[in-house]
């Protein structure tokens, strides 16, 4: 392993001398010496390190410190600054020497922290810094690991069934040791390593590092709490989309916060939209509602609009919505239709048959079928359910208990069609009394 000359930003000297163990195990997983008949390997073993230290032998350190560090590192033209370090505050004078680094050609990555919260510590929390989350050893989400806003990219971090082994060196006596740790500090330098191989194959600006990391991930397709970012580390992948060169832009919301034209306060997850389904049950029930017209003429009303809404889809564009250090589940509610809700708060992708039924609809329909402007609200529900509920049983026939196949598919379609003649009764019954 290569070594450039690096700095002690604790103790004020040129030799940067770990007295923990943390620093070396993080670094080993970057860079470890690899193909050599001993140990362990690393992932970018050819990379050269510049070792700065900016914490203690107790894990403290201050932003001063931590922010000097990144401009020195800035200033020596490094590559990648991997920070597995992280904390609850927010500091001008570290994200003003993320922003100098960046844009000086620097990919930072920093690890999303420990505390299973709904948001990345800082620094992963800055824009222009790769925030990633831990995987424990089966792939899934460790269960320490920060997740939500702020991260863009999960990565192995261990866990108590089988930590990142690596060798480093024992804290008391200093003396060489392989020793198993678990955190996102272990899944950082994972990212921190495969986008030095990016680097390594021509693609030099920290955006197109940072696209080319999302666009090689393994996806994970159920992840409406921001578990995993854009998905699973791949390194194979990553650089062979690297060297093929197939770069596109596709994060547009991450640009517009990081060049700060949107608050960094809040941040959007376009992944979890299901878009064009969500457009299909819109579209589908304004095609229930128009049939419907021309068989029992009626007025196009707010009420009715509303009800379609609710009930095929909802605000659907407000699930990928989080705002920093709130609850994200009030944004999940708001964005999910009619047969949506039953799953909203606990987050699960299968709906729940007591909602993606015919029972909503026929609960509202019995209350507001009295009320002139009212009953076009339960109409337009039980409209939008049907076609909610259609669409489901094409796209993703999956409830809870029933489980995914052909019983929920008919369950689906058979509440649907329910709705349908609900609404259609609603409507005649409006027509007779008219």
């Amino acid at each position: 392993t290569e070594f450039v000359e690096g700095y002690d930003f604790v103790n004020d000297r040129i030799e940067a001398w770990d007295d923990q163990g943390h620093g070396t195990h993080v670094a080993g997983t970057i860079a470890q010496s690899t193909n050599n008949g001993y140990g362990v390997a690393g992932v970018a073993y050819e990379a050269s390190l510049m070792p700065l230290k900016v914490l203690a032998a107790n894990g403290g350190g201050t932003v001063a410190d931590i922010a000097e560090a990144i401009r020195f590192a800035a200033d020596h033209e490094v590559d990648v600054i991997n920070m597995s370090l992280g904390g609850a505050g927010e500091s001008n004078l570290m994200a003003e020497a993320i922003d100098y680094a960046y844009h000086k050609g620097v990919v930072l990555v920093a690890a999303a922290g420990n505390s299973n919260q709904n948001a990345a510590a800082y620094p992963a929390r800055y824009p222009h810094v790769i925030g990633v989350s831990a995987l424990d050893s089966a792939g899934l989400k460790a269960p320490y690991s920060n997740f939500g806003a702020g991260v863009d990219i999960s990565a192995p971090g261990g866990s108590e069934n089988g930590k990142i082994l690596q060798e480093t060196i024992d804290g008391e006596t200093g003396t060489p040791v392989f020793a198993g740790f678990q955190g996102t500090s272990m899944a950082s330098p994972h990212v921190a390593g495969v986008a030095a191989l990016i680097k390594a194959s021509g693609i030099q600006d920290p955006a197109d590092v940072l696209n080319v990391l999302k666009q090689s991930t393994r996806a994970i397709e159920d992840d409406p709490l921001n578990h995993y970012g854009a998905g699973q580390l791949d390194a194979g992948a990553a650089v062979k989309l690297a060297l093929k060169g197939q770069i596109t832009f596709q994060d547009f919301f991450r640009w517009l916060r990081d060049n700060g034209y949107l608050n960094p306060r809040f941040w959007i997850d376009g992944g979890v939209i299901a878009l064009w389904p969500k457009i299909a049950m819109v579209l589908g029930s304004y095609l229930l509602a128009w049939f419907l017209r021309n068989y029992f003429p009626f007025t196009w009303s707010w009420s009715l609009a509303t009800g379609l809404v609710a009930g095929s889809s909802g605000l659907f564009f407000l699930k990928g919505v989080y705002i920093f250090d709130l609850p994200q589940w009030p944004f999940r509610v708001m964005g999910s239709s009619i047969p949506e809700l039953g799953s909203a708060i606990g987050s699960s992708s299968f709906l729940n048959p007591l909602f993606a039924s015919v029972v909503i609809p026929f609960i509202l329909i019995a209350l507001l079928l009295g009320h002139p402007q009212w009953k076009w609200l339960a109409v337009g529900s039980a409209l939008g359910v049907a076609s909610c509920l259609a669409v489901s049983a094409v796209v993703s026939p999956e409830l809870i208990w029933l489980g995914g196949g052909i019983l929920s598919r008919v369950f689906l379609i058979g509440n649907a069609l329910l709705c349908f003649g609900l609404a259609y009764l609603a409507v005649q019954g409006e027509k007779q009394s008219a």
